[in-house]
């Protein structure tokens, strides 16, 4: 069984098709990328599994539960978590307090018992912070814990997107370009982290990416998207020589 699974799904805003007849099946711990041109049509992919968009057609599984038509809120809890193509740090907060704000899911106790900050409360939010410091030593962010989230370089706001991510206890990570603005150095860093995040955390990921050499680099199977339709699937060796992931990205015939 397959951790996730779209079945022939689709999205239309009014008279365009952003997305149409997606299928992808995720197996557990695995590294995946969804490339492609554009405006192809991957954002609207993640929305449409993170519960964002409704599908206008098919279906998503997720641990064969289907999450179609369900709430953002739900799919988090479910075990979907998701970073986004620009940073979204709660820029007043500190690096600590943008993991433990993702904790706040996971809560049982209700909120006139944090109101009130009544015993369950208190013991849960204990364990929490617990776990928000161990999160930040996993990721190499524990020297940086009470610093503002947004004095951070660039190339480690992107971790704490990603560790904040993470908080929420996943078993699939959606990266939506996480190299997007990094240098070289910051990039083959980002590299190596994906993969100790999988490894450490054993979560399967799905990631959109531009920088090919990233791609390339740590995904086993990518699928190839253009103008909503998947055009390719396979391994990184068989994508580089596909004939329409070329004429897609270079616009020309690769006959040529």
């Amino acid at each position: 069984m397959a951790l996730l699974e779209t079945d022939k799904i689709a999205m239309r805003f009014g008279g365009l098709v952003a997305v149409s007849n997606f299928t992808l099946a995720l197996e557990d711990k695995e590294i995946v990328g969804l490339i492609g041109p554009n405006g192809a049509g991957k954002t609207t992919i993640f929305n449409m599994i993170t519960g964002v968009y409704t599908p206008s057609e098919g279906q998503i599984l997720f641990c064969n539960v289907d999450i179609t038509n369900k709430k953002p809120d739900y799919i988090t809890k479910l075990g979907i978590a998701r970073t986004f193509q620009n940073i979204r740090l709660f820029s007043s907060m500190s690096v600590f307090e943008n993991i433990l704000v993702a904790k706040h899911t996971r809560l049982h106790a209700s909120p006139l018992s944090a109101v009130l900050n009544l015993p369950k409360y208190s013991s849960e939010m204990k364990k929490y912070k617990a776990e928000c410091l161990e999160l930040l030593e996993a990721v190499g962010l524990s020297d940086l814990t009470y610093e503002k989230a947004t004095a951070l370089p660039y190339g480690k706001q992107r971790r704490l997107e990603i560790a904040r991510a993470l908080a929420t206890n996943p078993k699939l990570l959606l990266l939506d370009e996480p190299a997007a603005g990094m240098n070289p150095n910051e990039a083959h860093d980002l590299m190596n982290f994906i993969r100790q995040v999988r490894d450490n955390f054993n979560v399967t990921i799905l990631l959109i990416e531009h920088h090919m050499k990233v791609v390339m680099g740590i995904c086993e199977h990518i699928v190839v998207v253009d103008h909503g339709v998947t055009i390719a699937r396979g391994t990184p060796a068989e994508i580089q020589t596909d004939k329409r992931v070329i004429e897609a990205y270079l616009g020309v015939d690769a006959h040529a």
